[in-house]
């Protein structure tokens, strides 16, 4: 815990002293030793002036006549007006102590707010001790914290395969798709047969897919229609696939036995009865 403190002190010094050196570099009092015109310093602002100092001089020399002279030097003036109409804000001296003030707010409600919501006696905690307690008592953890718990049984037991389909469950739950299909692939490669294995696996890879039944899913949906044709997740996903690819017989084909399997007072079983219709080959009676 001193360690935290000590970093949290580097840290607000840190930002402090970033953010009183980006005040400082235009912090010079007007009119001292080291006083700079922003707008002396601007090259086309000093380009400006040249061209109205060239002007008066052709005029000066009878170059230019009154009419030319004046619109050269009104359209001159134009621009020089515009080049110096907005001139970039200066930092005055006092700004330093505001941002200083500020900075130091900042740090001391954080602290507040951490003594009246956080545990500063808390001694830290390593990330395996935190798992021991959750392994300890598993009713009411979060996915994923039942994720780690199970994550830790499949390394102590690399050839469980109930742990690594717990681990896909919980990963999935999660919402760690990526993480759920690594599971379920090191599942199938324990035991190739695993129909459910294999409908999990593609249905992680559709959502991290955003959704979208890809070529890697639809072949895992195959693969657990081959080895189960009672795999009603599979079916709906193959379903799925084949209505977007406009492939009507084969999405009823694959939907009528899912809805016939789903309770009638399933809204599941209504939804898909519903776009049934849409799936059917045009001419066929529903």
């Amino acid at each position: 815990m001193i360690t935290f403190w000590m970093m949290t002190g580097l840290a607000a010094a840190l930002a402090a002293l970033l953010v009183l050196a980006g005040a400082r570099r235009g912090a010079e009092p007007s009119g001292g030793p080291n006083a700079v015109d922003p707008q002396a310093a601007d090259p086309q602002v000093q380009a400006g002036s040249r061209e109205m100092q060239e002007l008066d001089r052709l005029k000066a020399r009878g170059l230019l006549d009154d009419d030319a002279y004046a619109g050269a030097r009104a359209e001159a003036g134009r621009r020089l007006l515009a080049m110096t109409a907005a001139p970039a804000p200066v930092a005055g001296g006092a700004d330093r102590l505001w941002v200083l003030g500020a900075v130091a707010a900042t740090v001391v409600s954080t602290l507040g707010l951490y003594l009246v919501t956080g545990s500063p006696g808390l001694p830290d905690q390593a990330y395996e001790r935190r798992v021991d307690g959750w392994a300890s008592n598993l009713d009411g953890l979060e996915p994923a914290q039942l994720a780690a718990v199970t994550a830790r049984v499949a390394r102590e037991r690399p050839q469980d395969r109930q742990a690594l389909a717990m681990l896909g469950a919980a990963r999935f739950a999660a919402e760690d798709p990526l993480g759920a299909a690594s599971a379920f692939r090191r599942l199938i490669a324990l035991d190739p047969r695993d129909a459910q294995a294999w409908a999990r696996l593609g249905e992680s890879l559709v959502v991290a897919n955003d959704n979208q039944i890809g070529g890697d899913a639809e072949a895992a949906f195959r693969q657990a229609l081959t080895l189960d044709p009672d795999q009603l997740g599979a079916r709906f996903f193959l379903g799925e696939a084949a209505l977007r690819r406009g492939d009507r017989a084969a999405a009823r084909d694959l939907w009528a036995p899912l809805i016939a399997a789903l309770d009638p007072a399933d809204p599941r079983r209504k939804d898909l009865a519903r776009r049934l219709p849409e799936a059917a080959p045009a001419g066929r009676p529903q």
